[in-house]
């Protein structure tokens, strides 16, 4: 039992509670001295479910207990130290260092957001935090501003809160379909139910820099639906101010886990910002495997578009995904939020033909094919809709280039941030800026307004797709909006143009504004699927009419 003083407690005979210095959805947390070792620890007093029968406590707390044992043996400078684990009057208790400074929320609350540099360092000291406790096999699930201290003294990174996420319920949605927790820093496979694993944590560290960079997370919004919706549906715009560090927080928030940016990847990319101000391009491209066929398919960025692409005497075609959120609330929380996402893939025009009734341009995307997608196209059903709630679209002085593009003026009346290597290749009514080697192409065309908008130029052009794209499949075309203005998002895959180019994947997005539809799209081998969606999303985000 715990004895109390006047002002104090003493919990298993040895740490005396003094002052409360924190308090949280899973406890509160008290400065106290170890008297048997002389030193001062902090202690989490863990909150016990009094609705929870005998036996439901008896096995959370031992839950408990396993997890914070587990965390004990996790030895890290950016990882917090726990010293003891100890059951006083049924309650668990968690003895930890003591760190002298606030967290990382409240820094930014007191002092504003961080600059790049100062991001990145940060990024580096939880990315070796993660990869050490992933390595042990644990997870932290509750990553966020709130769970990182910032010592006094140091100015060292430290992350609590190891493993008790899922023991106390935060963060995800449960075995039972309840959800509590911080949603804002929830990956979305997460959110579906669909699963749990090292790449969630790194999905809340994208989340984490963007706030960190901004002072807000990109997915808060007014409502818990609406975060829902945010994390699984809506468009993902990273702040102005993560431009510097714009390629890792893309990377780290892919929706589709296995795309997702690694933990290896990122810290070196962050580790060349810090050297040298510039953020480099992935190393290592990912190559999909059958295994590696996505369950979650990612949202457009923008909105969709179809157009048949041309790339140096080519021309290709993107679609895109199908993506729908049903979230229902119920009693204390939320019940299961479920993702369904339709994969696509695709293929591009042929070098000798175009489409009339397509505002001609072509993406190709990486991302494979699905097996279990059916052979039928995407236009025997109907386009399914994505509503996108979005934040107010940056001025066109705001669209500036991220880390390793140039903002690219056309005189064909448009411009846009283009990666700093690709070269301007004009082929007629359409406009490309390709890599070397042409590996990647974007392309943009720009038409005068089609009869049925952007969804029937995307349907036609899907319906084509066999036609003027080689081994044409997967095509998806999805309703969306971009910048408040109707739009299409067309994905799909296909076999290149040679059997050495081999398969490739576009995305392509249309859109009409201010009279004229706009076609945007990026082809690039299915091997390449992150670099591509980067460009894609980048040419669009900062794309402006001239």
């Amino acid at each position: 039992m715990g004895t109390e003083g006047e002002n104090v407690r003493v919990i298993a005979g040895r740490y005396r509670l003094e002052a409360r210095i924190g308090r949280g959805g899973m406890g509160v947390v008290w400065r106290a001295t170890d008297q048997l070792l002389g030193r001062q620890v902090a202690v989490k007093e863990l909150s016990v479910d009094d609705s929870l029968s005998e036996d439901e406590a008896r096995q959370q707390r031992e839950r408990t207990l396993r997890e914070a044992r587990a965390v004990a043996q996790l030895h890290h400078p950016h990882i917090i130290v726990v010293h003891d684990v100890v059951v006083d009057d049924e309650r668990p208790y968690i003895v930890m260092e003591l760190i002298s400074g606030g967290s990382l929320a409240e820094r930014i609350s007191a002092d504003g957001p961080v600059d790049a540099r100062e991001a990145a360092r940060i990024g580096i000291g939880l990315l070796g935090a993660l990869r050490r406790a992933h390595e042990a096999g644990i997870l932290h699930r509750d990553l966020k501003p709130a769970n990182v201290l910032m010592e006094a003294d140091t100015d060292r990174v430290v992350l609590t809160d190891f493993g008790i996420a899922q023991v106390a319920g935060a963060t995800t949605l449960t075995e039972s379909g309840a959800f509590v927790g911080s949603p804002e820093y929830t990956a979305p496979e997460r959110m579906s139910g669909v699963r749990t694993g090292p790449e969630s944590d790194l999905w809340s560290l994208g989340a984490l820099l963007c706030t960190i960079l901004s002072g807000e997370s990109p997915f808060r919004r007014d409502s818990l639906g609406g975060i829902l919706h945010a994390v699984v549906v809506d468009e993902i715009r990273p702040p102005a101010q993560a431009a510097p560090l714009l390629p890792v927080v893309r990377g780290l928030l892919e929706r589709d886990p296995e795309r997702r940016l690694d933990a290896a990847e990122a810290e070196r990319m962050l580790r060349a910002f810090r050297d040298t101000g510039r953020t480099p391009r992935l190393m290592t491209p990912y190559t999909p495997t059958q295994r590696d066929v996505p369950k979650l398919a990612p949202t457009p960025s923008r909105t969709p578009a179809a157009a048949a692409e041309r790339p140096p005497k080519h021309s290709t075609r993107g679609i895109l995904v199908a993506a729908a959120l049903v979230a229902a609330m119920a009693g204390a929380g939320v019940s299961a939020a479920a993702l369904l996402m339709n994969d696509g893939g695709g293929g591009g025009p042929s070098p000798s033909r175009t489409t009339s009734t397509s505002s001609a341009s072509g993406s190709s995307s990486t991302r494979p094919s699905s097996p279990s997608r059916t052979s039928r196209p995407a236009s025997a059903s109907p386009a399914p809709t994505v509503t996108v709630t979005r934040q107010q679209a940056p001025t066109s002085s705001a669209r500036t280039a991220p880390s390793g593009y140039r903002i690219a003026p056309d005189p064909n009346g448009f411009s846009l941030a283009v990666p700093d290597d690709f070269t301007r290749d004009p082929q007629g009514e359409r406009v490309f800026y390709l890599s070397p080697g042409q590996v990647f192409r974007l392309g943009i065309k720009v038409t005068e307004p089609a009869a049925g908008g952007p969804l029937a130029v995307m349907r036609a052009a899907d319906a084509k797709g066999s036609s003027t794209n080689p081994g044409y499949r997967d095509g998806t075309v999805t309703r969306t909006t971009h910048d408040g203005q109707p739009a299409a998002l067309w994905e799909f895959t296909w076999n290149g143009f040679t059997e050495a180019e081999g398969a490739r994947h576009t995305y392509d997005l249309c859109w009409e504004e201010g009279g004229r539809m706009y076609d945007v799209w990026v082809s690039a081998p299915v091997g390449k699927v992150t670099e591509a969606k980067e460009y894609f999303d980048v040419a669009v985000d900062t794309f402006v009419p001239s």
